[in-house]
């Protein structure tokens, strides 16, 4: 038997004892983790154990019901219910670091102790796996998408791993300020001409941009034929990418404008 939950629940852990709401217990293998998405998953030696109806978290709209099932604060089997409040947040907007994945916003009441719990709507389907809060604030609570949860524990199952494919950039959405900051600077030589897009700021070494040909300052204006404004689109681009697929980067560098061609890479495990 196969539980989900969040990397964070297990980190560091081989193995984990898996507690049923009768009392019974179990001992757990982690089979993998993925940090940068935060699912992970668990395999139990047990036959007949109850399962959950999968729902489908493409199709959710803001308003709907959602329920909320964890042990908050060590209250066991705890439940909330709330609406989904937003889908498709990124991982900047929530406040933690950089996760592969965006999520569920609901307001139903989620506190330490709910990750790795179920989200479910109102049919009693599981829509995503609870996974973080914001310090300080209520009624903002955020869960993985159950459509990419379960893309990403087959991977896990598969290969004890998730890989994602990265191009070895730091980056900022270009501004007006942000362009003055760096045509002003003099330590650069760097010139900005482009009135909109992302900006490189960093190159990895042996990285899948340095390798294609992109250079500091250069300026991202689209990806793939879709019009680049912010760095959030640049991550969703790129999540979205298969390791070892290519990319179609349209570049200003300096006025001049470029067509480059970038093969993603896996980005090396940590």
């Amino acid at each position: 038997c196969l539980i989900w939950t969040n990397a964070h629940v297990v980190e560091g852990a081989d193995t984990v004892t898996v507690t049923l709401k009768d009392g019974r217990e179990f001992g757990g293998d982690v089979v993998g983790e993925d940090p940068l998405t935060d699912v992970a998953v668990i395999k139990v030696q047990a036959q007949d154990l109850p399962t959950v109806t999968l729902g489908n978290s493409e199709r959710l709209r803001p308003g709907e019901w959602a329920i909320a099932i964890g042990n908050p604060l060590g209250l066991d089997n705890t439940v909330t219910a709330g609406i989904v409040s937003a889908t498709g947040r990124t991982s900047a907007q929530i406040r933690v670091p950089d996760k592969r994945v965006q999520f569920i916003q609901t307001d139903a009441a989620i506190n330490p102790g709910n990750s790795g719990g179920p989200l479910l709507n109102e049919q009693g389907e599981v829509i995503g796996i609870n996974t973080a809060i914001i310090g300080g604030a209520q009624g903002l609570g955020f869960a993985i998408p159950i459509n990419s949860a379960q893309r990403l524990a087959q991977e896990l199952i598969e290969k004890g791993r998730v890989d994602h494919a990265y191009l070895g950039i730091q980056m900022r959405t270009l501004t007006s300020d942000l362009r003055q900051q760096i045509n002003s600077d003099a330590r650069n030589n760097l010139r900005l001409n482009a009135e909109q897009g992302v900006v490189i700021l960093g190159l990895m070494r042996n990285s899948p941009a340095l390798q294609a040909g992109i250079e500091l300052g250069d300026v991202i204006v689209a990806m793939n034929g879709r019009t680049i404004t912010d760095a959030e689109q640049v991550q969703r681009i790129v999540q979205d990418t298969g390791v070892g697929e290519s990319i179609a980067m349209e570049i200003d560098r300096g006025g001049r404008q470029l067509s480059l061609n970038v093969l993603t890479k896996a980005l090396p495990q940590q």
